[in-house]
């Protein structure tokens, strides 16, 4: 673990605040591989492990989430709703869930703002991005129907620690390239956490 500690160092020196590792665990991986990752992510100075995965091995990662005292955030896709999330936390207290609030849409096809406030404390981080209901592709903030404004604010004025980040997956414009998509994503956010409602 020592060159995990000495990354870890290097991150926070540098003034990089390191919340997650992200580290995929599929139904192949052994238990001293699902122990070596909490290492691994305690020794970096993480808060939390985030992981896409199957449902059953969230049941086989959660008792090494409570031993380790780490929340694990399982990422859903669209097909993912609050049933499955629900029994992703019924099997350890430290299984939570990286809810890509543009996929819940998509799928579900209603608002994740219900899920969040009843589950806020489970919610590691949230991938931001706008889709449409239906199974509607990502296309660029504000003209989907995620509700990316309301999300971000229920967050900032609650004062839940979650971590939002944008998860840039829209095809860029004509004419236009990806750093400068991904400003105006951050610009829409910023301007939706500084105004007040």
């Amino acid at each position: 673990m020592d060159k995990y500690k000495a990354i870890g160092k290097k991150v926070k020196d540098a003034g990089i605040d390191l919340k997650l590792l992200c580290y995929n665990m599929n139904q192949a991986i052994t238990d001293d591989e699902i122990e070596y990752v909490f290492n691994m992510a305690k020794a970096l100075g993480a808060d939390a492990i985030s992981t896409s995965t199957q449902v059953t091995v969230s049941k086989r990662v959660g008792p090494f989430a409570t031993k380790h005292k780490m929340m694990v955030g399982y990422h859903g896709h669209a097909e993912t709703g609050a049933a499955a999330w629900e029994r992703v936390f019924s099997y350890a207290a430290h299984n939570g869930a990286n809810l890509d609030i543009g996929h819940y849409v998509a799928g579900q096809n209603i608002s994740p703002v219900p899920f969040i406030k009843q589950h806020h404390a489970r919610i590691t981080h949230i991938h931001v991005k706008d889709r449409k209901k239906n199974g509607g592709p990502n296309i660029p903030f504000g003209q989907g129907d995620t509700p990316v404004v309301e999300v971000l604010r229920l967050i900032r004025d609650n004062g839940w620690n979650i971590q939002a980040t944008i998860e840039f997956e829209y095809p860029v414009p004509a004419g236009s390239d990806r750093m400068t998509e991904l400003k105006k994503c951050v610009d829409y956010c910023r301007a939706a956490l500084v105004a007040r409602t």
